[in-house]
């Protein structure tokens, strides 16, 4: 029986994203993350119900990122170089002060059901949720949309606020006929939602080719795999489609970035949904939106993290 080494890595709210792209880049084959927000709102009822869990595992305060390595794949130099990465975090202004790196054995038995006890269906809109596929879940009423995900490689699940006000925002933007840029796609959610939203072109990139990967797993498990084109690309470097929406819901600084390519891909009157900033980067981002020429149409918060709806002018 194969053996897996778990390295948790607990540390704030605002750095969940970049440590689970972290572990995956250093060769975690999945993440799973315990956050006691998560405790206090899965539901009552059911197979692993709340009460079934244990409420000592889930931190009082920030969240706790684990990943998974085969034994024999380990680098000598990998608990190092998680270190020297987790410290660069702190470049990225995502309050990164303090965090601490455990590590435990795992045997295949319980890998393959670790990450899973932690994740349950999320209601992220009202007309859309995000369902794991191993879950039997009957639909609230007849309106209702399932985004089916298989969250073993993680980069965005659903549950972080990043990605409900991504998809929020989307629902308010998106009238149906749209082509979407989906940058920097992760699992692919925000590709799933704007195809359920009724975009009809939708292109989605990513650095990473494991979650180019992951996206056209998830992609295929909601039948959606006709109707979008998935990519390795960095950001929008080259892309020449002209979108009506382009929708990244990545780190502020990656954002700054993307900005100019966005105005130059984006349609006239076409829109930029910016995600991923906390609250202390907004005046930074609304700058570099108005500088590039946006005009600013909406700003949402949900925690300490907010969401910008921009437009390009019609008369670019």
């Amino acid at each position: 029986m194969a053996e897996w080494k778990e390295y948790s890595v607990h540390i704030n709210k605002e750095a969940e994203d970049s440590v689970s792209e972290l572990l995956i880049e250093l060769g975690s084959a999945g993440v799973s993350l315990v956050d006691r927000n998560d405790f206090e709102t899965m539901p009552e009822y059911g197979f692993d119900s709340l009460w079934a869990l244990d409420e000592e595992k889930f931190p009082s305060e920030g969240i706790i990122v684990k990943g998974y390595f085969p034994v024999e794949t380990i680098h000598s130099d990998l608990e190092k170089t998680l270190h020297q990465r987790l410290e660069k975090l702190k470049e990225y202004h995502l309050n990164v002060r303090e965090y601490t790196v455990e590590s435990a054995m795992l045997m295949d038995s319980d890998w393959n059901n670790k990450w899973k006890e932690f994740y349950h269906s999320v209601p992220i809109t009202r007309y859309l949720t995000i369902v794991p596929e191993w879950e039997d879940y009957t639909k609230r009423n007849s309106d209702e949309q399932l985004i089916v995900m298989d969250p073993g490689l993680a980069f965005g699940t659903g549950t972080h606020p990043t990605t409900q006000l991504s998809v929020q925002a989307l629902e308010i933007v998106l009238r149906g006929g749209e082509t979407v840029l989906d940058v920097g796609t992760g699992s692919g959610v925000l590709t799933i939602a704007s195809s359920l939203l009724g975009a009809t072109e939708i292109h989605a990139f990513d650095l990473d080719d494991i979650a180019v990967q992951s996206a056209k797993n998830n992609i295929n498990l909601n039948e959606l795999a006709a109707e979008i084109i998935v990519k390795e690309n960095n950001l929008l470097k080259n892309v020449t489609i002209k979108a009506d929406v382009v929708v990244a819901n990545i780190l502020a600084p990656i954002i700054l970035e993307l900005i100019p390519d966005a105005m130059h891909v984006l349609k006239p009157g076409g829109t930029l949904i910016s995600s991923g900033i906390i609250k202390e980067q907004e005046e930074e981002i609304l700058n570099a939106l108005k500088n590039e020429g946006f005009k600013i149409r909406q700003i949402n918060q949900m925690k300490d993290w907010i969401v910008i709806i921009a437009q390009k002018p019609l008369d670019e």
